[in-house]
C-alpha cells in the first residue's frame, strides 16, 4: 500500500457525503460508474488509479472501496487484504457478474464488507455502498442461500477447532454473536439486549480481536458454522 494517500485516516467534514474510490481495470466500467455516481448527493468519488491502491483522498477519510474481482494476476484479494488490514476505517466492496463459491470464500476469508453483482440495478449498488459505509456486510441476494451454508462450514474449519476451543467468550458475548448470525442490526441487538449501541460495538470489537476475524459478515459465518458442527 502506498504512504502517498491514507485512505483511513483524515478529517471528514460534518455530514459528509460517502466516498467512493473505485478499483477496476476495464476504463469504461471506470468511468462509467464514476459518472452514475457522481450524481448521487450522498456520494462523493474519489479518483484513483486503475487497478491501484493510491487515491487523492484531499484529506477525505475514504469510506468504501469498490473493486473488481478480475483484476490482472489476481491481484484484487492482496488489494482487499491490504486495505481490510492496514486501513480498518474503510470497507470493500468485490464486483463481479457471478463470483465462484471459491471467489466469495477467498475475499470473506480476507475480511470484505460486501459483493455486488456488475449487472446490478443503480438502486442495489447504492443500498450495498450505504449498508456497508453504515457497518453492516452484504451478499447478492441470489448467492445467500446456496452459499451461506458453504462459507460458514469453510471459515469455521478455517478457524480450527483448536483455535475455537481455545477462545472464551463471556455470556454477553456469545449473545451478540448469536443475534450477530441472525443477521441483525448493531441497534436491533442492543434493543434486544437491553444496552446501548455503543455498548454493542464494544463486544464486537472484543469478539472479532479473540476470534481473530475482521467483519460483521466473517462474525456472521463463523457462528453458522459453530451451530452447523455442533
Amino acid at each position: 500500500m502506498s504512504d502517498t494517500a491514507n485512505p483511513g485516516s483524515g478529517p471528514s467534514p460534518a455530514d459528509s457525503p460517502i466516498t467512493v474510490a473505485l478499483i477496476d481495470d476495464n476504463r469504461l466500467v471506470r468511468e462509467g460508474l464514476t459518472a452514475l455516481l457522481s450524481r448521487v448527493p450522498d456520494v462523493r468519488v474519489i479518483p484513483g488509479e486503475p487497478g491501484s491502491s493510491q487515491w487523492s483522498s484531499e484529506g477525505w477519510t475514504l469510506d468504501v472501496i469498490l473493486l473488481d474481482l478480475g483484476l490482472d494476476n489476481r491481484g484484487s484479494v492482496r488489494v482487499a487484504q491490504a486495505v481490510v488490514q492496514e486501513f480498518p476505517g474503510t470497507r470493500v466492496i468485490v464486483m463481479d457478474l457471478l463470483p465462484s463459491e471459491e471467489d466469495m470464500l477467498e475475499f470473506v476469508a480476507v475480511g470484505v464488507s460486501g459483493f455486488v453483482m456488475k449487472d446490478a440495478a443503480l438502486d442495489d449498488l447504492l443500498m450495498t455502498i450505504r449498508a456497508v459505509a453504515a457497518g453492516e456486510d452484504v451478499l447478492p441476494r441470489p448467492l445467500v442461500n446456496t452459499l451461506f451454508a458453504d462459507i460458514a462450514k469453510e471459515l469455521h474449519s478455517s478457524v480450527g477447532p483448536s483455535v475455537s476451543s481455545a477462545v472464551r467468550l463471556t455470556s454477553r458475548e456469545r449473545e451478540v454473536l448469536d443475534l450477530i448470525g441472525d443477521g441483525m442490526s448493531n441497534k436491533a441487538i442492543g434493543k434486544a439486549l437491553h444496552i446501548s449501541t455503543h455498548t454493542v460495538k464494544s463486544h464486537l470489537r472484543n469478539i472479532m480481536e479473540k476470534l481473530n476475524l475482521h467483519s460483521r459478515l466473517q462474525l456472521a459465518v463463523y457462528q453458522h458454522g459453530e451451530e452447523t458442527a455442533t
